[in-house]
């Protein structure tokens, strides 16, 4: 895995399994069947899980995002697109 800055991954690919893996911890709920594609909000992801993914990302990624990021880019997909831009934004180091 690529890394760079504040230990964030670089390639969409990357970052969309990380978030899945997570997603997956919190949910209690094997990676396999988390759909990319679905709403958070559907898969019963509580507010206090919500609100430490947005840590989590924060910490792996080294970028800012507002506690709410979860409920306003409800899936891992676009969570993964909007993300990955927050990333390639990065100042190079």
């Amino acid at each position: 895995m690529t890394e760079r800055g504040m230990g964030a991954l670089v390639s969409d690919e990357d970052i969309e399994r990380w978030l899945m893996e997570r997603v997956s911890y919190y949910l209690e709920t094997p990676v396999e069947e988390i759909d990319p594609g679905v709403s958070l909000a559907e898969y019963g992801l509580e507010s206090v899980y919500a609100f430490a993914l947005c840590g989590d990302i924060e910490d792996t990624l080294g970028v800012t995002v507002e506690p709410t990021l979860v409920w306003d880019i409800e899936t891992v997909s676009a969570l993964t697109v909007h993300l990955a831009g927050l990333v390639a934004a990065l100042p190079s180091v």
